[in-house]
């Protein structure tokens, strides 16, 4: 070798290799195999994210070199943490620890390789470590003392083969209790959840959260955890929350026992997604909030074009970890088309937050919003679902001149949905509001029905096949499905609870009709239907001061408030809707 083929530098080395690797491919050669390659994977997307370079992966080996020795052992704390929650998904004889060594040293560098004492200084430091942990050299130690919230033990000088002085080694600490990881999780009691336990695996995603630093990328980290809840609401044998409650605890600093006992859940997703330029970190993790284990945990590195590969990927790995056995017809309805047009999406995402407000300036911007979006990706099928919705609600908010045209051109789109995805459920459901506004009820039902047996953890498709009952003459059996949709949606909009008070109320439960707008009002205390339903409710029971004082609130929120408008939107069979008018009336509305 010519000093002319190699150079010498200054370097940190993290060494690591397996503890007991040979016994491992004794147990189960194949499964070894497997486990180490997912295992180096992980590692040297832990390196590159550290600003390291791997420089060698001989058997179970991995070499590194880092040129900040800082970098060299948060990098190794971060790939122990993460091995560790990984290893603790495999059985204990399966299991692959690795131990780390890192050292500051002179290499001899020639091409992508380095040699020389600070190598197998590292090597030697490596196998004091215990396995899952780290010990670090002399000469590492003195630059990172005070610069990292780690304790370290002192182990005393060591021999090293070929170097004349012993070499001092310190452990670092990295067990949860002194290393900077997860705080330790309150476990939740089934005896205070507010709901009991399905008899299946109930989980609720909590809003990813946006660590960009850029109020822009908000919609970005909502719109992942949309997908990943989409897409595990479609897998028949899990229980999932609705967006719309675990949206509710977001930028809030709650804890998981928190969530798992208002939602009655015993399961909890949390993650977090930074995107910079063209690449996006998102970590994620699975916990038992009955037992506080981590029962998986993984950190992606990407970039943005992989993302909606990548969600599909930390879906399953949900499934994975919760043991969900899927057959081949569910996993295909499972993973819906989407789009790799970020832009697009995140119109997408914009558009159905503008709905919630369920306001005529929002419809407007949704429109327009959405129309865009279809502009970037003519193939997206969620864009067209939301477009008819949007043309549905003209109608119900009364901002068309032609209700018949906006019907139509409704129609029209979610059919478009359907022929681009015919598994998008909410499409059927959309189609079943708009043959119910036609008050084809039997058309109507069958879609919603259609739309719940595609995606039977989605709240809103149970919400939509109650509603259409409802306006079929069908009350009494709404309600069951407007209550799972309330289950599934623990903390829903006002809405739910105006169609359980209409559910109530046409099968002659005055009471509870009031308790269930009254219950409405609390959600959203400027909204008149709550108000409409409780004057019917109230005259039906001969109150008729209190169904005034209810009218008069409608008036308040609405002074432009027409009893000829209300009654043209009513999608009620006739002789209800005649009965709805003429109690409205009595309440003192015009």
């Amino acid at each position: 070798m010519t000093p002319e083929k190699f150079k010498r530098k200054l370097t940190a080395i993290l060494s690591a290799d397996v503890k007991g690797y040979s016994r491992l491919m004794g147990a189960d050669e194949e499964a070894t195999v497997r486990t180490l390659q997912a295992y180096k994977e992980v590692m040297a997307n832990s390196i590159q994210h550290h600003r390291g370079r791997v420089v060698g992966t001989a058997g179970d080996s991995v070499l590194a070199e880092f040129a900040s020795v800082v970098d060299a052992v948060q990098c190794g704390v971060e790939i122990q943490q993460v091995l560790r929650a990984k290893n603790a998904l495999l059985p204990e004889t399966r299991r692959m620890e690795f131990r780390i060594g890192i050292n500051l040293g002179d290499v001899i560098e020639e091409g992508d390789t380095i040699y020389g004492d600070g190598v197998n200084i590292a090597a030697r430091v490596e196998s004091l470590a215990q396995a899952g942990g780290i010990c670090i050299s002399g000469s590492a130690y003195e630059q990172i003392e005070n610069k990292l919230p780690l304790r370290y033990e002192y182990l005393g000088e060591h021999e090293v083969k070929n170097i004349s002085k012993p070499v001092r080694v310190y452990k670092a600490q990295i067990e949860p209790e002194a290393a900077p990881s997860r705080p330790p999780i309150e476990v939740a009691s089934r005896e205070k959840m507010a709901f009991p336990l399905p008899d299946k695996p109930s989980i609720a995603v909590l809003p990813f959260v946006n660590m960009s630093g850029d109020s822009e990328q908000e919609y970005f980290s909502d719109g992942i955890t949309e997908e990943i809840i989409t897409a595990l609401s479609k897998v028949p044998n899990l229980f999932v929350i609705s967006r719309n409650s675990t949206f509710t605890y977001k930028g809030k600093p709650v804890k998981v026992k928190q969530v798992s006992e208002e939602l009655g859940v015993r399961y909890v997703v949390e993650g977090s997604v930074r995107r910079t330029g063209d690449r996006v970190r998102i970590t994620a993790q699975l916990i038992d909030a009955l037992s506080g284990h981590h029962l998986w945990a993984e950190r992606y590195d990407r970039d943005i074009r992989d993302i909606f590969a990548l969600q599909d990927e930390i879906t399953m790995k949900v499934i994975t970890a919760l043991q969900v056995e899927l057959t081949a017809g569910e996993m295909a309805g499972m993973i819906a088309k989407g789009t790799k047009n970020i832009d697009a999406f995140i119109k997408y995402m914009r558009a159905f937050e503008l709905f919630n407000r369920l306001t005529k300036e929002g419809n407007a911007q949704a429109k327009r919003l959405l129309e865009e979006a279809i502009g970037l990706d003519p193939e997206y099928s969620r864009l067209y679902m939301g477009l008819a919705l949007a043309h549905f609600y003209d109608v119900w908010l009364g901002t068309t001149e032609s209700p018949d045209q906006s019907l139509a051109r409704a129609f029209e789109l979610a059919q478009k949905a359907i022929s681009l995805d015919d598994s998008n459920a909410a499409a059927y459901g959309t189609l079943g509001l708009i043959h119910m506004m036609k008050k084809q009820y039997d058309k109507a039902i069958a879609e919603c029905e259609r739309a719940v047996s595609l995606d039977p953890n989605s709240a809103e498709n149970f919400m939509r096949l109650g509603t259409v009952l409802n306006y079929a003459a069908r009350a009494e059996e709404a309600i069951p499905y407007i209550q799972n949709a309330i289950r599934l949606n623990p903390l829903p909009p006002a809405l739910y609870f105006v169609q359980l008070a209409v559910s109530y109320r046409d099968s002659g439960q005055y009471e509870k009709a009031i308790e269930a707008s009254k219950k409405a009002l609390q959600r959203e205390p400027n909204t008149e239907y709550p108000y409409i339903h409780m004057a019917i409710s109230y005259i039906r029971l001969g109150r008729e001061e209190e169904a005034r004082a209810a009218a008069a609130e409608v008036l308040r929120i609405n002074p432009k408030f027409s009893l000829e408008r209300y009654a043209k939107i009513l999608p009620f069979i006739q002789p209800i809707a005649d009965r709805v008018v003429e109690d409205l009336r009595k309440a003192g509305l015009k």
